[in-house]
């Protein structure tokens, strides 16, 4: 049963006021759309965030333990959808990534993120032993190339992307020594041009003009370049909310989703962005918290494939809105429109309180 004493209240309370500074921008980014007073994607957000919210406390009456039990089986649930998503799939701006059913998309390769790091979390837990020499290592690795290949097949770069920091990250945590780390990483970075041949055109060109953007300045650049002068016309403390000029005369795209940060930015200014940039720390803080606190290995192992996943998430999605970073379409965790995403993120907070709560069980 959930004791309640044990739960980070204030883990949660971060998280419900990031949530609400993201129903805020989402408003401002969807305001001019056409919509009645901005509001279908704010109350589509909302609806996600209440079945969100029974998710996690689903998963709060459910000992991790048991949750990391079913880690082999949810793989290959979450590869069998991938497989079927390529085939049966909603094709949208050339990726072919989602379900739809009755209205609602559903995004498979968000949830293989959490199912992924579950199965690694049970895999690593019982085999701490094997990976201690690089011919360990193996196993994991095959175990990471199928959903890796799979989502990027999709094409979802960011989010297959996502799967390579949890992977050294958990290892390095069950004990994997750092020089074979190292040589892996290694061999990845010399492989990498590899993958060239499994991205689409768009995707190409978006790596390209991140080296310089004018290349493609009506094209792949376009994005990078509106984001840009919309996070520095902000300047210290912004144009005030629904007062961003890039958001409201339609300059900047997909400023409901990945490029979310660039409205806060926009209207809230430098001070509004540290502000946003400080809650997330706490949450990271208070997740790594959970992790140091803990015995027991596999909710290690689970947390840290949790904090790795939303803290290369959140810094992926900043860097590539303030063009530090190629545009791989990662969406701000709790900011960004989108069931799948804000569902995946309310499962990630649900398991690192789980873990808090039955961490002094072992």
């Amino acid at each position: 049963m959930m004791d309640i004493k044990e739960l980070d209240k204030t883990l949660i309370f971060l998280v419900l006021i990031i949530f609400a500074i993201g129903l805020l921008c989402l408003y401002s980014a969807s305001y001019n759309k056409g919509m009645e007073i901005g509001s279908n994607f704010v109350l589509k957000q909302l609806v996600w965030m209440a079945i969100g919210l029974l998710i996690l406390i689903f998963i709060l009456l459910i000992n991790y333990q048991n949750i990391i039990d079913f880690g082999y089986a949810l793989y290959i649930l979450g590869l069998f959808l991938l497989l079927l998503v390529l085939v049966f799939g909603h094709t949208r701006l050339g990726a072919q990534r989602w379900f739809s059913i009755a209205g609602f998309s559903f995004q498979p390769s968000e949830f293989n993120k959490i199912i992924y790091i579950i199965m690694m979390a049970a895999y690593l837990g019982h085999a701490r032993a094997n990976i201690l020499n690089i011919k360990g290592l193996s196993v994991p690795l095959l175990l990471t190339v199928p959903p890796f290949i799979l989502i990027l097949l999709q094409p979802d770069l960011g989010t297959a992307l996502i799967l390579i920091p949890v992977f050294f990250a958990m290892l390095f945590v069950a004990g994997a020594r750092l020089k074979h780390l190292a040589v892996l990483g290694f061999c990845g970075l010399v492989s990498s041009p590899a993958f060239w041949h499994f991205l689409k055109a768009y995707q190409k060109k978006r790596l390209l003009v991140f080296l310089n953007p004018n290349i493609d300045p009506l094209g792949a650049g376009y994005t990078i370049i509106q984001s840009k002068i919309a996070i520095g016309s902000g300047g210290l403390f912004g144009k005030g909310w629904l007062g961003g000029t890039q958001n409201q005369l339609n300059f900047l795209p997909e400023r409901h989703t990945d490029f979310i940060f660039s409205v806060i930015g926009e209207e809230w200014g430098f001070l509004g962005a540290v502000v946003l940039v400080g809650l997330y720390f706490l949450v990271l803080k208070r997740s790594l918290i959970i992790i140091e606190q803990t015995t027991d290995i596999y909710g290690k192992l689970l947390g840290t494939g949790l904090v790795t996943m939303l803290g290369f998430q959140i810094f992926v999605n900043i860097s590539m809105t303030l063009g530090v970073m190629p545009v791989v379409g990662v969406p701000l965790p709790l900011i960004s429109y989108g069931g799948s995403s804000l569902w995946t993120t309310l499962i990630a907070v649900a398991l690192l309180l789980n873990v808090g709560m039955n961490s002094t069980r072992f």
